[in-house]
């Protein structure tokens, strides 16, 4: 193997590695931009917030403290040497979107499993900016 075979592999695989990352980001980011969304709604408390809370069977003062607790999970994602304890929040927050929506027994795949495919995307956006994961989960040696 010649130098400039190895230096085209190493190459190589900095470029796939860098695209996976740049992935991962993008996703990431999107992801924090619907969630920001999300968190302006509860603390602001516009009429569909209102409403749709109320559908849920919540009280409309909850809003306030399920918008501070996405914000901290959402902040603590945000920081690269925290994000997995951020992901672990932001899934415990989804399951608790889907246990909210299935006792309202809400239309399963656009509703109920809205917040399961958002935390897959959440993890897979996570896992591509930082593939260690995998080998943490056993997944990758």
């Amino acid at each position: 193997m010649t130098s400039h075979t190895v230096a085209t592999e190493t190459d190589r695989t900095t470029t796939r590695r860098n695209w996976r990352h740049t992935t991962g980001v993008v996703i990431s980011v999107l992801l924090g931009a619907f969630l920001v969304f999300d968190i302006v709604g509860k603390l602001t408390q516009p009429e569909s917030v209102v409403e749709s809370t109320a559908e849920l069977g919540f009280p409309i003062d909850q809003t306030y403290i399920m918008g501070t607790v996405l914000l901290i999970c959402l902040v603590v994602f945000a920081i690269p040497r925290t994000a997995v304890l951020g992901a672990v929040g932001l899934t415990a927050y989804l399951g608790g979107a889907v246990t909210a929506n299935m006792r309202i027994e809400a239309p399963l795949l656009d509703h109920t499993l809205f917040a399961v495919y958002f935390g897959v995307l959440l993890w897979v956006g996570l896992v591509l900016r930082r593939p260690e994961l995998l080998k943490v989960a056993g997944i990758r040696r």
